[in-house]
């Protein structure tokens, strides 16, 4: 367990799989959720080279077929701290030969943890280290504890939307099927039966920033994250915690699509080029 702390906060980090793993006030209060099994053991994994589930559990690259887990390999490898100081925690992964057999690139992947006053920022930078065209996702699946009830939760959006986000099917792959969440407004009610389909998918989410929070509690924690097309927003349902996740790619869709190169929302990074994104979470109490 690594840590990093400023005067607001303390967060820790596990080098498996660069995780986070608690992100607490000077007070004491935990925001991060803190993995009971009875719900649901993963806290904060990193998604990478893909985000939800392949249907079949393959891909197709240049007319040979891989397997790959759901969410990629990332979050169940061990990271190498490569940089710590008071407030900023840098850890990076590197391909493997088990790498290598279920994603046939060169690359190196860096997640900085940077801590200002109440603010914490997760910075992602995958660099193509290879001589080809690598295509990859990378996202987050943070949990935050709710701070209340959860009836009496909600996540507050940036703006005013009107969005039926979509969900899944059986096989956890990108469905037509949509749900009528937010019209016209910019709170989503958290409760019991949000989440009976499983995860809601927002494409091209037009707000920037979500703030969980209560009715009657204090209590808040805002996740930004510019640049980021898609937010994906689950829990187990009847849980006491949320997730809130902003993606570059997600889940495959129903529909056949090809190879990896035609996959949805897939990017695609030259060679010896670095892509960055970063999002940011910070609390109120």
């Amino acid at each position: 367990m690594n840590t990093i702390t400023s005067s607001k906060l303390t967060v820790s980090v596990n080098t498996r799989g660069a995780e986070l793993c608690s992100i607490k006030s000077a007070a004491g209060t935990e925001y991060l959720w803190q993995a009971d099994p009875a719900f649901w053991k993963g806290q904060a994994p990193i998604l990478f080279p893909t985000i939800g589930k392949l249907q079949d559990g393959r891909y197709r690259l240049n007319g040979q077929t891989y397997e790959l887990a759901p969410h990629g390999f990332a979050r169940t490898m061990d990271f190498t701290l490569i940089d710590q100081q008071p407030d900023v925690l840098t850890c990076q992964l590197l391909p493997t030969d088990e790498t290598r057999a279920r994603y046939p690139f060169e690359f190196a992947l860096k997640v900085i943890y940077r801590l200002s006053g109440n603010a914490l920022s997760i910075e992602y930078a995958v660099r193509n280290t290879g001589s080809s065209i690598m295509p990859f996702s990378i996202g987050c699946h943070e949990a935050y504890n709710l701070p209340g009830p959860i009836d009496e939760c909600f996540l507050e959006f940036e703006k005013t939307e009107t969005a039926d986000p979509r969900l899944i099917n059986a096989k956890g792959m990108v469905s037509t099927d949509t749900v009528a969440v937010l019209k016209n407004t910019r709170t989503l009610p958290l409760s019991k039966t949000l989440f009976d389909r499983d995860v809601l998918i927002f494409l091209d989410v037009k707000s920037k920033k979500v703030t969980l929070g209560a009715k009657n509690s204090p209590r808040r924690l805002t996740v930004e994250f510019a640049g980021f097309p898609h937010l994906g927003i689950w829990a187990k349902p009847a849980a006491p915690f949320v997730c809130i996740e902003p993606w570059f790619g997600h889940s495959d869709p129903e529909q056949s699509y090809g190879d990896i190169w035609e996959k949805p929302g897939i990017m695609k990074l030259e060679a010896g080029k670095t892509f960055t994104c970063m999002h940011r979470v910070t609390v109120e109490s």
